[in-house]
């Protein structure tokens, strides 16, 4: 294919993907959030008003960066109605083709809550030491993926192994469609390795199940209601790190909600008010994913808004013995360096589950 043909094609290929977007409506939203951060009243609530600040930030870099790349595209059509700039054509054919495939993985992101913060569970499985250990790694890998992306994360829960690694834990990933990256990594993960704990080094197979959720408001579910006398609060010392404040005053919060039973805690801020504030949006959350499985049931048929995290849906494996590999059980997509992927090398695998959900 010539250099003009690649061009016209990536200049298609870019209108029809900028559709998706509805530059004008992203415009006049910003406009809106713009008008919220002259409120002089605005930072009289801190979190709210950080909010409202990554939220301005977030929407003018995307509506920035499609306007680029439309420029872009504009320029490279210039640059070949010229002779002897091959080299020079290629490079940038090169460039906006992977500046096309960022901005067509974005454009997946289409689902209702794809836009919101992330609130992720890792549970080890059972295995003792070895499956917290490896509920640890999992961890570790997310907190170096959402740094790679940019994302703040705050722990919420942290229950630890007796011995080594974690039992549970609960965070929250706060960016511009964290929960729509996020959301296909919902499953069971297994890891095959010698043992690290025990003399022998025998082969060891150890699961750990990662549940994600949309961080919500109650403005996003009008129509769950959450009454105070359906709320069931205990305070208790915190049992993880955090300072004595922590560990002296009851700051951590366990709240079960009496018509389900589902029970969330938070104990790591210093807080108890705070800790008060994220069990009921992990709360929040857990009854939006209870709603969208009674749903799912009825139905039959959910596309996109609900992906069911439990240990019969393995989603991904990770061999480092006998031999090295990462594989997807869903995308089939695969990687001979699981120190790179455990290191937060995820885009491959996410992006293509991306691909797969937007093709069903």
């Amino acid at each position: 294919m010539s250099d003009k043909a690649k061009i016209e094609e990536l200049a298609a290929e870019f209108s029809e993907t900028k559709k998706s977007f509805d530059l004008k409506s992203k415009k006049t939203k910003l406009l809106e959030i713009e008008a919220k951060t002259t409120d002089p009243n605005l930072w009289d609530d801190q979190e709210n008003a950080r909010k409202v600040m990554q939220e301005f930030g977030d929407l003018k870099n995307e509506i920035e960066e499609i306007e680029k790349l439309e420029e872009d595209v504009k320029t490279v059509r210039e640059l070949a109605s010229f002779d002897k700039v091959g080299d020079e054509l290629d490079k940038e054919i090169g460039k906006i083709s992977k500046k096309m495939e960022k901005l067509k993985i974005s454009s997946f992101l289409s689902g209702k809550y794809d836009i919101k913060s992330a609130i992720v569970g890792i549970h080890a499985g059972q295995g003792g030491t070895e499956a917290m250990d490896w509920a640890s790694m999992l961890y570790r890998m997310y907190l170096k993926y959402c740094e790679r992306k940019d994302w703040k994360t705050e722990t919420l829960d942290l229950q630890s192994g007796e011995e080594a690694g974690i039992k549970s834990v609960i965070f929250k990933v706060e960016g511009r469609f964290a929960y729509g990256y996020l959301k296909g990594e919902a499953g069971t993960h297994r890891l095959v390795r010698q043992s690290p704990f025990n003399a022998d080094k025998l082969r060891q197979t150890s699961f750990a199940l990662v549940e994600v959720l949309p961080e919500l408001s109650e403005t996003d579910l009008p129509d769950i209601e959450i009454k105070d006398d359906d709320l069931d609060w205990q305070f208790f010392r915190s049992s993880g790190q955090g300072g004595q404040n922590v560990q002296k005053v009851s700051t951590a919060v366990r709240l079960t909600h009496k018509p389900t039973g589902v029970v969330v805690t938070s104990q790591t801020e210093r807080y108890q008010e705070q800790n008060r504030k994220y069990a009921m949006d992990h709360l929040r959350a857990k009854l939006w994913l209870k709603r969208q499985a009674e749903e799912k049931a009825e139905k039959k048929q959910i596309k996109g808004e609900y992906r069911p995290a439990s240990w019969g849906t393995q989603i991904r494996s990770y061999v480092l013995h006998p031999y090295k590999m990462v594989k997807d059980l869903r995308t089939e997509v695969e990687s001979s360096d699981p120190e790179s992927v455990l290191g937060g090398d995820l885009d491959k695998f996410i992006e293509a589950e991306l691909k797969l959900g937007n093709s069903r």
